[in-house]
């Protein structure tokens, strides 16, 4: 192995050199901690530490860097303090997730580390984000990602690497390739000779280095970073290396063959390091134990310091207070002057008067800039905003809902709209497990809106009509809200743009052009997580949302003499359970109502509280009616058969006669 220190001093390789070694030797002690069953699972990064340790010093202190769980090096080079990090990984109160979380899987802004999820993959879309927020902000900044050769396959990193360089943002992908996802090698994983040669794919530039070299990795790094800071462009860097270890430690290596072992502990980048410092006079012989022993004291002390700390007490009212960052609306004087307005156009003036309100907020979406989207809600903001804010994206809604949490990760607010609330399950896993779970994993709010056009009417088939509400409102860290008039449309979605925690905003596509209503000019917050009763009545109570409220109007106008309660519910995630519970004391009758297929929609929650909570008070047992448990068809007879409105009338009768 050849070292080139170029312009590097004694003293800048030294830092190096003891850099290297100490994430090595807190490796050491957790293979002892292990053994002895002290802690219960370790992901190794032995034989991998030069290229954390040296991409981290190549990059300012102040800029991103998004790790993986082999990249131990990253953290002590940034100097998080080595007993908060065991901390984390016995589970402590003083831990950076609380206990709620494991290994690495966490961030921290005060060291500007943003850790990864279980899902290989996710990270390099939320660089993405990162990263366009910098240039946004005119920081001459660049952001470095982890992944490793395996992740290569998953879609992630083809649509992070497509959407940055499209827009040009100064990432790093990093692939450390070591050889092995897990037990598979990479002959079986992919079948390009190498994985820098995907950059030519995309249009960016790439580059093979040997990834146990510290000073290659170091000035590699240094080099791309200065340059794409000055002119920002997307690099990928692929750093050849060896995982010595298992995947987990339970795992083993018993697949690797011995040979290959023996041949990369030749090429160890703590060992191979030293032996060049010590040729070059600049480590004395006895100045690498002497480091080693003043490395094993210190972790031995805090080591023994952490596991004295007490177990965490376990308390359901704190784990639930944690799951949202507390917001309440903001103070506003809602205007005298009523506009009256389209559904469609209440959402469009909520949009607008929130990009005026907020600087920092960016909009992205299929189409959504000159085309002004495919139901035209944004047309004209181009015109307004530019289009640095207003952004047509790929069609990957996987990475652009990765990259709106980039962007709230480093300051911004993201509004991403779905084409079609049906598309979201390209994007699913950024919705459930990273969107939904970082404010309680670390307490990190994350400030997006996802607009979901949705619903039947328009014959538009199973891909195009679902109402997928259902999908979200049991992820704990979502909020859904669902609006029936345009008042309510452009409150709630006034509200959800403020509120820093992730919101689900479903918007009927049937009432775009087919609804109107009297709207407050300027700016309307509606609270989200309360609903309003929009006919009063006493004999029975319609509990519903969405288009399912225009349905249980109707049938309470035709049907005035059942004095039909109707309550629409607005939010689902939260709902308002106190006004239901009033609404059942009221009428002692209750149907629950929505457009979604009938099992395990969420009406089946209400309908359960409800008999939970309130039946006492109930004269009949509670009802549902819902969509037929299909999907939904195009043709319009067959749609009309299977949405709930075509039952409301039967289920109605059963639930008075009772």
């Amino acid at each position: 192995m050849i070292f080139n220190r170029k312009n590097l001093d004694n003293n800048a390789l030294l830092t190096l050199y003891k850099k290297l070694l100490f994430p090595r030797v807190v490796e050491e002690k957790m293979l002892i901690l292990l053994r002895q069953g002290i802690i219960g699972k370790w992901f190794s990064g032995i034989g991998q530490e030069a290229i954390a340790v040296g991409s981290t010093m190549a990059m300012q202190p102040d800029e991103y860097i998004l790790p993986m769980h082999r990249n131990l090096g990253v953290f002590t080079t940034r100097d998080v303090p080595f007993i908060r990090l065991m901390a984390q990984w016995q589970g402590k109160a003083s831990g950076f997730t609380k206990g709620r979380d494991r290994s690495f899987h966490f961030g921290t802004q005060q060291y500007k580390l943003i850790g990864m999820i279980s899902h290989l993959g996710p990270q390099m879309a939320l660089a993405t984000g990162i990263a366009l927020a910098d240039v946004l902000s005119k920081k001459k900044k660049a952001t470095l990602v982890f992944t490793g050769e395996g992740a290569t396959s998953e879609g992630d990193f083809h649509e992070a690497l497509n959407i940055a360089a499209v827009w040009n943002l100064p990432v790093i992908f990093l692939i450390e390739n070591n050889g092995y996802a897990l037990s598979t090698p990479v002959n079986e994983q992919y079948n390009c000779k190498h994985l820098v040669d995907k950059a030519i794919g995309y249009g960016i530039e790439g580059l093979q280095i040997d990834g146990n070299n510290i000073l290659e990795v170091y000035d590699t790094i240094s080099t791309i970073a200065n340059d794409i800071r000055q002119k920002p462009r997307p690099f990928l860097l692929e750093c050849m290396t060896f995982r010595v270890r298992g995947h987990e430690e339970a795992s083993g290596t018993k697949y690797v063959p011995q040979e290959l072992i023996n041949e990369w502990q030749d090429k160890d980048p703590i060992n191979t390091f030293e032996r060049f410092l010590k040729a070059e006079g600049i480590l004395r012989p006895e100045w690498g134990p002497y480091l080693r022993n003043e490395f094993i004291a210190q972790i031995d002390t805090e080591v023994a310091r952490v596991l004295q700390e007490p177990e965490i007490t376990p308390d359901a009212e704190t784990e639930l207070e944690d799951v949202y960052k507390p917001h309440t609306i903001p103070p506003f004087v809602m205007s005298d002057t009523l506009v009256v307005k389209r559904y469609i156009d209440a959402i469009s003036d909520a949009l607008r008067l929130c990009m005026r309100k907020h600087e920092n907020l960016v909009l992205m979406g299929q189409d959504i800039a000159e085309y002004g989207g495919v139901f035209k809600i944004t047309d004209g903001f181009v015109a307004e905003f530019g289009k640095d804010r207003v952004r047509n994206t790929p069609i990957c809604e996987s990475g652009i809902i990765g990259t709106a949490m980039g962007l709230a990760l480093n300051g911004y607010k993201a509004m991403v709209e779905m084409q079609f609330a049906d598309f979201v399950s390209s994007g699913f896993n950024q919705v459930v497990n990273n969107l939904a779970k970082t404010y309680y994993r670390w307490g990190q709010n994350i400030d997006v809106v996802v607009r979901m056009p949705t619903g039947a009417g328009t014959g538009a088939g199973p891909f195009h009509s679902q109402t997928n509400e259902a999908w979200f409102t049991k992820t704990p860290g979502l909020k859904v809200v669902y609006p029936a008039f345009p008042a309510d449309a452009k409150g709630l979605l006034m509200a959800a743009i403020d509120d820093p925690n992730p919101v689900i905003y479903f918007e009927h596509k049937y009432l775009y052009r087919n609804l109107t209503g009297e709207v407050p000019e300027g700016d309307l917050y509606i609270e989200i997580g309360k609903a309003k009763v929009v006919k009063e009545g006493t004999k029975a109570s319609i509990i519903t949302y969405g288009m399912g409220v225009h349905w249980a109007l109707d049938y309470a106008n035709q049907h005035p003499d059942q004095a039909i309660e109707v309550v629409d519910l607005r939010s689902l995630q939260p709902w308002d359970k106190e006004a239901v519970k009033e609404s059942v004391k009221k009428t002692s009758k209750v149907l629950v109502l929505h457009e979604d297929t009938l099992t395990n929609g969420f009406g089946a929650e209400i309908a359960a509280w409800i008999a939970e909570h309130c039946f006492q008070l109930l004269d009949a047992p509670v009802m549902r009616c819902a969509s037929l448990d299909t999907p939904i068809p195009m043709n319009k007879g067959l749609e009309e058969q299977f949405l709930a409105k075509s039952r409301l009338e039967e289920m109605m009768q059963k639930l008075l006669r009772f």
